[in-house]
C-alpha cells in the first residue's frame, strides 16, 4: 500500500519583495547569531545568496510573508539595498523545525570544506572574502590537522572542539591523541582547559617533546606533578567505571526482565499488592524504565 507524501513547500521558488517579508524575531547585539553576521555579509557580497530564505504566507494579509528561516540573510540583503529575493514558500507555519534542527559545522568540517574548495581551484583570497576573513588566516588554518592522527580526527570531526584545543593534541603522540579524543567524546567535554589538563596528565614518554610540554606555565614542579597524578587517577577511575558500566547494565537488564515476569504473574502481583504494596510499586517503576 502506497502512502501519499504531502510536500511542505510549494513546488517552485518565488521572488518576494523584501518589504513584504516580516521577521518573526529581531536580532540583538547579544544574539548568538550576531557574531555570524559579518561572515554572512561577506559571503553574500562574494557569491550571492546560496540558500533561499523560507517564508510562510501571513494569514489575513495578502502579499505578506512571515520569515521562518533566514533572518541574517534578510538583514544583509536590506543593508545591500536588494529589493527582492528568491524564497521557498512553506505550506505550514513551522519556525521551530528550522531553529531546532540547525546543525552548525564543526571546525573540522569547515576545514574539510575549505580543502575541497582549494582542490577545485578556489583561491585562499576568494575563500577569505566569502568568510569575511583574512587570506593569511585561511592559509594558517590549512595546517590545522597536520600532526593529528586520522582516528582522532574522525572521533572529533562533528564535535564542538576549538582550534586551540585541537592544536594542543599535537603536543602528544598519536596513540595518546586517540586516547584523549575518546575521553573527550565520552565526557562530552571539548574545551581547551580540559584538553590542556589531559596534556598535563600525559606521561612524559607519550609527549612529542617531553622536555617542553608547553602547558602548565606558571605552575611549580610539585603542582605539576600533583596535577599529573590526579589526572592519571581520574582517567583510571573513569575507565574502570566505563568497564563496569557495560557489565552492570547487562545485569540490570536481566533483573528487569525477571521482575517483569514476576509482575505479569497474577498471583505474585496480588500477593505483593496485598502484603507489600510499596515493593510492588518499586517493581512496576523498574519494569517501566525504557533506558537503564
Amino acid at each position: 500500500m502506497s502512502t501519499k507524501v504531502r510536500s511542505v513547500f510549494e513546488s517552485e521558488g518565488r521572488m518576494v519583495p523584501l518589504d513584504a517579508i516580516l521577521p518573526i524575531r529581531q536580532l540583538k547585539p547579544g544574539d548568538n547569531d550576531w557574531g555570524k553576521l559579518n561572515a554572512v555579509r561577506a559571503s553574500i557580497k562574494e557569491v550571492g545568496v546560496i540558500e533561499p530564505v523560507v517564508v510562510y504566507p501571513q494569514r489575513g494579509a495578502p502579499g505578506k510573508y512571515l520569515l521562518l528561516d533566514g533572518h541574517l540573510r534578510l538583514v544583509v540583503l536590506r543593508e545591500l539595498g536588494v529589493k527582492e529575493v528568491l524564497c521557498l514558500v512553506a505550506t505550514e507555519e513551522d519556525a521551530f523545525t528550522y531553529n531546532d534542527k540547525t546543525n552548525n559545522l564543526s571546525i573540522i568540517q569547515e576545514h574539510a570544506m575549505v580543502q575541497r574548495a582549494l582542490t577545485k581551484g578556489v583561491t585562499p583570497e576568494q575563500i577569505a572574502r566569502a568568510l569575511g576573513s583574512e587570506p593569511k588566516t585561511v592559509k594558517r588554518g590549512l595546517n590545522l590537522l597536520d600532526g593529528i592522527h586520522p582516528e582522532a580526527v574522525d572521533l572529533l570531526k562533528d564535535k564542538a572542539i576549538t582550534g586551540p584545543a585541537l592544536r594542543l593534541l599535537k603536543k602528544v603522540k598519536a596513540i595518546r591523541q586517540v586516547d584523549m579524543a575518546q575521553l573527550m567524546v565520552s565526557g562530552n567535554n571539548y574545551t581547551r582547559a580540559y584538553v590542556e589538563a589531559l596534556v598535563v596528565g600525559t606521561p612524559a614518554d607519550q609527549l612529542v617533546d617531553a622536555a617542553k610540554p608547553g602547558v602548565g606555565k606558571g605552575i611549580s614542579e610539585e603542582e605539576l606533578a600533583r596535577m599529573k597524578q590526579e589526572m592519571e587517577t581520574l582517567e583510571r577511575d573513569y575507565r574502570l567505571s566505563q568497564d563496569r558500566f557495560g557489565e552492570n547494565s547487562l545485569h540490570l537488564n536481566s533483573i528487569q526482565r525477571h521482575v517483569k515476569r514476576l509482575c505479569e504473574n497474577p498471583k505474585i502481583k496480588k500477593f505483593l499488592g496485598t502484603r507489600y504494596p510499596e515493593l510492588l510499586e518499586e517493581f512496576q517503576d523498574l519494569v517501566a524504565l525504557e533506558v537503564l
